[in-house]
């Protein structure tokens, strides 16, 4: 797997164009819109030797989620068509539990619209998240995952990142990541927003918990970061410039997303009393992330549309 940006389609959508970015030229691409999908030609030379920063990327594709008895953070990916690698839908993530206490069959995602002052302006988009009492989107079997096809106003432009960013077992082996190393997340700890523009809040922290792979058996991994309601689902991920691994300092830049924040880790205690027991849960102040190899599998799982 090839974490590079270099190697990812990454778009913007907006006012029918496709823009892919490379340093600091721009080419615009024809694209067709529909409720889920969008038609793309991909650029490879340009794309082989792009730069693009994916802090900001994921700042851009990531909303809150909101709905009837749950809030949680979700962010959106593109999934290239098996039948057609032109073709990539919307896809939205999020921790599988945001969604099931979600109540009904609507949900809110919270979008941004970019004005022409270059600031933008909170758009608070309607979604269905079940027909008939059934879910629209799937799960994973071993993880708390959840993913979605979505479909967006064409008013809102969304950087488009594939799923070759999302880190497995030969990434964290490849760059040598080990606890201690520094990652990023994002989300909306208790709804709170970064501004009024409704982007999220970055937060960061070390991986704080040993071993990481193999992703299988381990499933996920502590982050020393503080979340509250509001975090799960967020995307937590990883940007570094020339790091050592190999026994060589590389000058290339290493970016991926490493997984989700899922729960806070709460030790549980119990309290002795002359007539009852009393359960108590102490926050450490650590997130729990779900390795990204789940979030493609789930991703994966989703049928393959028209």
């Amino acid at each position: 797997m090839s974490v590079f940006v270099s190697s990812a389609l990454i778009g913007s959508i907006k006012g029918g164009k496709m823009t892919l970015w490379s340093n600091r030229m721009m080419y615009p691409l024809k694209l067709i819109i529909s409720v889920f999908c969008i038609l793309i030609t991909l650029v490879g030379s340009a794309l082989a030797q792009s730069r693009l920063e994916l802090n900001t990327i994921l700042m851009e594709s990531t909303f809150k989620i909101q709905g009837d008895g749950s809030l949680g953070t979700g962010f959106i990916i593109g999934r290239q068509s098996k039948k057609d690698p032109k073709k990539a839908y919307y896809v939205l993530v999020t921790a599988a539990h945001v969604l099931n206490e979600m109540k009904g069959d609507k949900a809110q995602i919270l979008l941004r619209k970019k004005k022409e002052d270059g600031s933008y302006e909170k758009l608070p988009f309607p979604m269905d998240i079940r027909k008939n009492n059934n879910p629209l989107w799937v799960c994973h079997e071993e993880a708390d995952v959840a993913a979605m096809y979505i479909g967006l106003p064409d008013v809102i432009g969304v950087p488009l990142l594939t799923t070759d960013f999302l880190a497995d077992d030969l990434t964290f082996d490849e760059y040598e990541i080990h606890p201690g190393d520094k990652l990023m997340c994002l989300g909306y700890p208790l709804g709170a927003e970064a501004n009024k523009m409704g982007f999220p809040i970055l937060r960061s922290g070390e991986i704080a918990s040993y071993p990481l792979t193999p992703i299988k058996v381990i499933k996920s991994f502590l982050y020393d970061v503080e979340i509250f309601k509001g975090n799960s689902g967020g995307p937590v991920y990883f940007v570094e410039s020339s790091r050592a691994y190999k026994g060589a300092i590389h000058v290339s830049t290493i970016q991926f997303i490493a997984g989700i924040v899922t729960k806070e880790r709460v030790q549980i205690k119990a309290i002795q009393e002359p007539y009852k027991t009393t359960i108590e849960g102490q926050r450490l102040s650590l997130a729990e992330v779900v390795h990204a190899i789940f979030i493609k599998e789930t991703i994966e799982k989703l049928q393959e549309l028209e």
